[in-house]
């Protein structure tokens, strides 16, 4: 057989190829376009390769190593983060580092970053053979360099929030929180189910878009209130996040340099306010937490046992029980098994006669395509490992079949059940009919004293703890809980106050929120001025002045 010599040009193609590959790549990523056009972008590329002649013209008289290195790297982390999730959240980058990455399920995000890497090394060295072989490069790569640096999205982000620690008035957001203070209990306390269901979105509830995918909780909630436009404010975009601020009431700011120990996982999260948990344990609530993934992941177990519940319950202590201990998934326990340890669990609650809450979290809706359990594959047919709708679907299917399960054995009698999404989701199969037009979570609320309507409110995941409170009887000060007000009130929400866009650039600017938060974890021996009490501050609509916000003047 004959052989073809591998030639300079060969070497040059090759590498130009590889650029045009990854320019094609991060312009589709980035600009969220249809992946066919890598093709055109690609052949444009090297259309301009043999125009000009790159990497076939006179070399520089010197090589050296390309200052464009590093930011081109920094460019394919973000690219990475990007492609990954849709849109890049430093605050999450930040907390699961500090809080612990142990239990990770995502086994396909990983192969994925191996993937990454290996490209990123052949970009790299295809950069440097064209600056080593083309000095017009070598001359502008330094131009490059500083072009690359400045517009990088993921620098801007870390140098937005390194302005936070110089920022001159860093407490707008703390001055508006209000502690949940609780001035009359029901005289009858109801049960608590709240149901988070990973990433299920409201916006799925388009049947232009989504079809059928919804359908189940759509007729959950013609028996249910529902509240329409509750919005994602940032520091809420993840699970650890969503959880926080539904049930604390504030947004999940990371420890930072507030953290005692950089190097070891967090030991309290949020352990200076008070949530959903420790008010009702309390009031004599028994407090259960159920999910499929480990509770050691991102600090989750460490959270619920900060906060009043009783048994936390995760991948752990629950596969041991399952009949088939292999009948899982990256993360842990599909959701028809961790669905039929809820109703174990709440038989157990309601047996002891005492007023209970259980807080559940699903896995089925995970991006980037879920894991649909077994019972939906039998319903549904063949799952083609791809279609996020099929997982929505079912996990829609699941939630629905739950509440009938509980229902028929009458373990819902004086039970407020909450079924609401942790956060929107992150990149999937629908992405792209996803952004098309505003999105926001589900909330919904099911009980013997809460009306079947819809409501629409401008609000945040936030406005949840407060909400649940007065739907469980609880009278609340000022219907507020945390930086929430109650949906169930009149008062006007944060959001519907000063708007989405203004909220996310005071939490760019700000640290007493975050030293709240926090409070206990601060370095030791770090010497700190004594704090100057602040004024609460409730808005009313009676309220003429305001603090500025910044870039929004």
């Amino acid at each position: 057989m004959m052989r073809i010599p591998f030639t300079s040009q060969h070497l040059r193609w090759a590498a130009l190829l590889v650029l045009g590959l990854w320019l094609s790549h991060a312009v589709v990523s980035i600009a969220l376009l249809p992946a066919w056009l890598m093709a055109p972008i690609t052949a444009g590329w090297l259309w301009l390769a043999h125009a000009f002649r790159w990497g076939a013209s006179e070399p520089p008289s010197r090589r050296s190593w390309p200052w464009s290195l590093l930011p081109i790297a920094l460019w394919g982390l973000y690219i990475y983060l990007a492609d990954s999730f849709g849109e890049v959240d430093l605050g999450a980058i930040f907390f699961h580092l500090q809080a612990g990455m142990q239990g990770h399920g995502g086994v396909n995000r990983t192969l994925a970053a191996v993937g990454y890497t290996l490209s990123m090394i052949a970009l790299l060295a295809s950069f440097t053979w064209l600056t080593h072989h083309d000095g017009r490069w070598h001359r502008a790569e330094h131009f490059l360099a500083l072009a690359l640096l400045a517009s990088n999205p993921l620098l801007y982000g870390v140098s937005q929030r390194g302005a936070a620690i110089v920022t001159d008035d860093g407490a707008w957001l703390d001055r508006r929180y209000v502690e949940p203070v609780v001035l009359e209990a029901p005289s009858s306390p109801p049960n608590l189910l709240l149901l988070y269901l990973e990433s299920i979105e409201r916006t799925y509830a388009d049947r232009e878009r989504f079809g059928d995918a919804y359908a189940d909780l759509e007729a959950l909630g013609e028996e249910a209130l529902v509240f329409e436009g509750v919005k994602q404010i940032d520091n809420t975009g993840w699970t650890m996040a969503g959880m926080i601020a539904s049930q604390c009431g504030t947004p999940l700011m990371p420890a930072g340099l507030l953290h005692d120990s950089q190097l070891e996982p967090l030991n309290r999260v949020v352990p200076g306010v008070d949530c959903l948990g420790d008010v009702l344990s309390e009031h004599g609530y028994r407090l259960s937490y159920l999910g499929g993934a480990s509770t050691d992941f991102a600090g989750k177990g460490v959270f619920y046992n900060d906060h009043g519940f009783d048994r936390i319950l995760g991948r752990d202590e629950l596969q041991p029980r399952l009949d088939d201990p292999d009948y899982v998934n990256n993360w842990g326990l599909y959701d028809d098994s961790l669905y039929d340890f809820t109703v174990e669990e709440i038989r157990r609650l309601n047996e002891a006669g005492e007023p209970w809450g259980l807080v559940n979290l699903s896995i089925t809706g995970h991006a980037p395509y879920g894991y649909p359990a077994e019972r939906c594959r039998e319903r549904q047919g063949e799952f083609d490992d791809q279609d996020i709708l099929y997982s929505v679907e079912c996990s829609a299917w699941l939630a629905r079949n739950l509440l009938a399960r509980l229902d028929d054995e009458g373990l819902l009698n004086n039970t407020l059940v909450v079924i609401a999404s942790d956060h929107l989701t992150m990149r999937v199969s629908a992405w792209e009919q996803l952004i098309e037009s505003e999105r926001e979570n589900t909330f919904m609320l099911l009980g013997p004293y809460v009306p079947a309507e819809r409501r629409q409110r401008e609000a945040s995941m936030m406005d949840v703890f407060p909400t649940v409170l007065e739907a469980m009887g609880f009278t609340i000060d000022w219907h507020r809980a945390g930086l929430g007000v109650s949906l169930l009130s009149n008062e006007p929400t944060l959001v519907e106050e000063h708007g989405v866009e203004a909220l996310n650039a005071r939490m760019r600017g700000e640290t007493a929120l975050q030293e709240r938060l926090w409070e206990g974890l601060a370095p030791q021996g770090a010497e700190k001025e004594p704090a100057t009490p602040q004024e609460q501050v409730v808005e009313t609509p009676e309220d003429v002045a305001d603090d500025p916000i910044p870039g929004m003047q």
